[in-house]
């Protein structure tokens, strides 16, 4: 996992609020913008709690903030599934991965990593994908999370509620990866 930065400099938190660098300076000058100078310099630095803080109180959306990757979470007990889809979405290379295996475990990352997709098993030790589903979709930070339920349930009508509780596709157990893929770039709108 790549480290993620936690000092910025003007010029590239310009870049990351979409702004020009003057405007990033008046905002550190006047306050409004916490960070520090560097001793003996002019050179200005902004601790990644700053630039966050800024953002939000500025409606700014922190997606440049990332690594660019879409980040996805793969919530399955199986851990030879979690191991197969790991390996092949990181080898993708466009997707920044997390994993869990359980509803509860799930629920803690999704809050902390704030998926663009979750790819959820049905069958979950703790709880069913038709929950976690509602849960997630009634969250209104997470509007724009998308999810993919993969299932060897194949009973038509709990496919239906899965995808009127929110999920965005369905896949059956067991899958093919690049089909999987395949749906992952859909409901992501990669090229």
């Amino acid at each position: 996992m790549d480290k993620i930065k936690s000092l910025y400099t003007t010029g590239e938190a310009a870049e990351i609020c979409n702004v020009s660098q003057q405007t990033i300076i008046r905002c550190f000058d006047s306050g409004r913008l916490q960070g520090f100078k560097i001793p003996g310099s002019k050179f200005r630095r902004i601790p990644r709690e700053s630039l966050i803080k800024f953002m939000k109180d500025n409606s700014i959306p922190l997606n440049n903030l990332d690594s660019g990757k879409k980040k996805i979470l793969i919530v399955d007990d199986d851990p030879e599934i979690l191991e197969l889809m790991v390996d092949v979405l990181s080898r993708d290379g466009r997707f920044e991965l997390r994993t869990a295996s359980s509803g509860y475990d799930a629920g803690i990352l999704t809050n902390k990593f704030n998926p663009d997709l979750i790819i959820l098993d049905y069958m979950l030790p703790d709880v069913n994908g038709n929950v976690v589903c509602k849960t997630i979709k009634s969250n209104p930070e997470f509007i724009n999370t998308k999810i993919i339920i993969v299932s060897g349930v194949v009973n038509r009508d709990e496919i239906d509620d899965l995808l009127e509780a929110g999920a965005e596709d369905f896949v059956q157990k067991p899958f093919n990866i690049a089909e999987l893929t395949e749906k992952i770039a859909g409901v992501l709108q990669l090229q």
